[in-house]
């Protein structure tokens, strides 16, 4: 190997991956702050509102691990956090029918309005911005992008 290539890689692929990778981030900084400071969220935080959303994309209560997985929180963060969605009524415990020591965590009917209200006004901003900068064919070849990256 070559000190200009690192496992097959050479510093011209480094470099694009590594510049592509900060556009990445960078795009989702940006519209993750101006949809932070939209009007939508006074029912529930983002941090919130992605636990919501990703119960009510599960088809059934999920563990806290799992829930976890779909969430960017650590697990004693994402704890605390349901935690507080609890006491105010979003969500519930409820015991696994797989694991009498286990719970499962399931939306509750307020939960779910509250998922709905915020998803659809945030929809509507989601559209809003990715629209306005890309045509159809172009989100298409955004989303396949994505979900080669997660392998989908």
């Amino acid at each position: 190997m070559t000190p200009d290539s690192v496992a097959g890689s050479s510093r011209a692929d480094i470099r694009l991956a590594n510049e592509t990778w900060e556009s990445f981030i960078t795009v989702y900084s940006r519209f993750m702050g101006g949809f932070g400071a939209e009007p939508i969220w006074k029912n529930a935080s983002m941090r919130e509102y992605d636990v919501l959303y990703t119960l009510a994309k599960a088809s059934t209560p999920l563990r806290l691990n799992d829930l976890c997985e779909g969430v960017l929180l650590s697990q004693p963060a994402l704890s605390r956090l349901v935690d507080r969605l609890v006491n105010r009524g979003l969500v519930a415990r409820e015991p696994d029918p797989e694991d009498g020591r286990a719970v499962r965590i399931r939306l509750t009917e307020t939960g779910t309005e509250v998922q709905r209200e915020i998803g659809r006004a945030h929809g509507r901003s989601v559209n809003r911005e990715l629209t306005s900068r890309l045509s159809t064919d172009e989100l298409e070849e955004l989303q396949a992008l994505c979900r080669k990256l997660l392998d989908q």
